[in-house]
């Protein structure tokens, strides 16, 4: 076993069986509009026509553990019901699988417009989720011999090692012809999903995560109105904010990411830098390409922060667009990036 497994697997068991709460954090994705649904759930059907998007993120890759996150989604706009609905499919694995985390979501975002220019969507999110712990993968102190190694039977015991649960988020969206934001409130449930009984009613709880995002897109070169053409170039800022709370004392988790992207259709690149409110935590490099209905992107993320060892994160994206029902809705899709 690795070094950087051990300590993984020890960080990993303090949490575990630690008689305070467990701080759960969400996985992190840097393609943020490329997992849009992820993102915020409003996002449900604001292409229109039908998409279908799949992720994968390789987090610390120089690091012995395989922290691997990976999801898929599909989405539409539905006249009848006046909003989008969306699924969406969520799996992580730590330690070499040690943990499992699996969830599948519903979504129904209700549209209305609220201007000729100005459209929302409001989003409810139920979720449930399956979290398991392999328990031949850990290894305890009282199974050491002194003298030949790890020989004996550990004591230690979990009340059960797969835990489900419902789930529940809520996202809102605005968006024009040039500018868009919203924000997220996920688990405002804040279900229990840890391993162990406790007596602390805050204990193992999912603790509630806040995301506001907004950005713009601004056209330098546009061929028609109507489609995107080659050669046309556009700029975008944005910015994303999350706040992850903690239950019982300790330091919240918070990160800014200030981003922008650059667009020569059918190309795309961008920037992000991501940081806490005190210390500095990666560069994010992206690069983008579409061809017909068909999104693939990549990007990087540079750990600056004490942690560069680590390797930082490989991310990559493929969208497919789908053709829309002969008699497609008219509703006003979004304009925004798409990595």
């Amino acid at each position: 076993m690795g070094r950087e497994l051990k300590v993984i697997l020890i960080a990993l068991l303090s949490v575990l069986f630690s008689t305070g709460a467990l701080y759960a954090q969400d996985v992190h994705f840097s393609q943020f509009y490329a997992n849009p649904l992820y993102l915020n759930p409003a996002f449900s059907g604001t292409r229109v026509c039908p998409r279908i998007i799949a992720n994968f993120r390789e987090q610390w890759p120089s690091v012995t553990g395989d922290f691997m996150s990976y999801s898929a989604s599909f989405d539409q706009h539905f006249e009848a019901i006046h909003g989008g609905l969306g699924v969406l499919f969520l799996g992580d694995q730590e330690a070499i699988g040690t943990v499992r985390t699996n969830a599948f979501s519903l979504i129904y975002a209700y549209h209305a417009n609220l201007t000729e220019k100005l459209s929302m969507r409001l989003a409810l999110q139920g979720t449930f989720q399956q979290k398991t712990l392999d328990w031949d993968k850990l290894t305890f102190g009282d199974m050491i011999d002194p003298k030949f190694g790890f020989v004996y039977e550990t004591q230690e015991h979990l009340n059960y090692l797969s835990k489900g649960l419902l789930d529940f988020s809520f996202g809102a969206l605005f968006y024009a012809e040039r500018f868009y934001g919203g924000f997220t409130a996920n688990h405002f449930t804040q279900p229990k999903e840890g391993f162990l009984v406790s007596g602390d009613q805050n204990a193992c709880r999912l603790p509630m995560k806040l995301t506001v995002h907004g950005g713009a897109v601004f056209n330098i070169k546009r061929e028609s109105k109507m489609h995107n053409s080659y050669g046309d170039m556009s700029i975008s800022p944005n910015l994303v904010f999350q706040y992850q709370s903690r239950l019982s004392g300790g330091a919240a988790y918070t990160t800014l990411n200030l981003g922008t992207y650059y667009n020569v259709y059918p190309l795309s690149v961008g920037a992000w830098y991501r940081m806490g409110f005190n210390n500095p935590d990666a560069l994010i490099l992206l690069f983008g390409i579409e061809y017909l209905n068909v999104k693939m992107g990549y990007s990087y993320d540079i750990t600056i922060s004490e942690f560069s060892e680590t390797g930082g994160a490989h991310e990559v994206s493929l969208q497919v667009q789908l053709p829309c029902p002969e008699k497609g809705p008219r509703t006003r899709p979004i304009k925004c990036p798409v990595f």
